[in-house]
């Protein structure tokens, strides 16, 4: 079948092109994101690839649709970018990568976590100028502290099986509690005595309507003086500017995020040479305690292959006229 794969980086190219022998489609690589302006590269043809900034709103499916498209395949986990209503409307099966790898995001949760607490960004700059004095480098022992992680699913699990292997307390707050996740102590709790509890909150949650700036201001007062606070799920779990205000007062002691609110404008694309017009992130880049990476959680070999197998799998079953159990439908936005 063929496929138009939209926001294609060379990893992407790698992976896919590797993988694709063993299912056969005719896979076509655009640089471009897709949205209003690009759809038409899409006509005629069956199915679209899409990454987490491609723009899927009903004008989009709606083009899609009359261009012959019946197939959107996330190669992804979220589709918030994605008008579930409108696909239905218009008769476009969508279908995801629920679960690529959990090990990826939350060994990269775990990392910032350490890079924050034992200053390690701030150390690698330092030597590298010859500053080899400790004094604001002062970190803390992760045994013993408390960490709540906010959505426990497969990679929420595996960032409760690290810490817990760190010796530290971990609590968790999520709709459908986990007997396997209990069965390492995790004690299942309250969003709002997971944030009074915990010295380091780690958000692993879908965005969905009633996630959506789950931690804005009043989360944030509820929150531990001096709490860390790391976010590898969706960029619009948290509000930025709520953030940014905790962030000057003191009342968040470390931030580390691996996705952006705003991100659509900046990630995946080399902007060294040009001026950040986006204000809010600069502001973000400014405070010695923020360390951020660049939607970089996913991105193992592991993981990789992973992805690139399953989107082919979807596309597959959908050829066949078989599902393949990672449909996406609008029952998903009542969770």
């Amino acid at each position: 079948m063929r496929v138009a794969l939209f926001s294609a980086l060379p990893h992407d190219r790698a992976f896919f092109t590797e993988a694709n022998p063993a299912y056969g489609h005719d896979l076509g690589f655009y640089d471009t994101a897709l949205n209003e302006e690009s759809v038409a590269l899409a006509f005629g043809i069956r199915a679209v690839c899409a990454f987490v900034h491609d723009r899927l709103n009903a004008d989009v499916l709606a083009m899609l649709a009359s261009g012959g498209t019946e197939l959107v395949a996330l190669r992804c986990t979220g589709f918030n970018n994605v008008d579930l209503h409108a696909a239905q409307v218009h008769g476009i099966t969508v279908m995801r990568v629920p679960a690529y790898s959990p090990h990826a995001v939350a060994e990269h949760a775990a990392a910032l976590m350490l890079a924050l607490n034992r200053k390690v960004h701030r150390a690698y700059n330092r030597l590298r100028e010859g500053n080899f004095a400790l004094e604001g480098l002062l970190g803390f022992e992760m045994a013993g502290k408390s960490v709540g992680i906010v959505g426990a699913g497969a990679i929420g699990a595996v960032t409760a099986r690290i810490m817990a292997g760190f010796g530290c307390r971990v609590l968790a707050h999520d709709p459908a509690p986990s007997p396997a996740v209990e069965a390492l102590g995790v004690r299942y709790v309250g969003l709002d005595v997971l944030l009074e509890e915990a010295d380091i909150i780690s958000l692993h949650c879908p965005l969905t309507p009633s996630t959506h700036h789950l931690i804005g201001t009043k989360a944030l007062e509820r929150m531990k003086p001096g709490a860390m606070l790391i976010n590898t799920s969706r960029w619009a779990v948290v509000d930025t500017r709520a953030i940014i205000g905790a962030l000057k007062s003191g009342r968040l002691g470390a931030l580390g995020l691996d996705v952006y609110e705003e991100e659509g404008d900046l990630f995946f694309r080399d902007l060294s040479g040009q001026v950040l017009q986006d204000d809010v992130f600069s502001r973000l880049l400014t405070f010695p305690n923020v360390l951020i990476t660049g939607h970089q959680g996913f991105y193992t070999r592991e993981a990789l292959e992973a992805i690139a197998h399953t989107t082919l799998v979807n596309i597959s079953a959908f050829e066949r006229g078989e599902t393949s159990g990672n449909e996406v439908t609008t029952a998903l936005l009542a969770d």
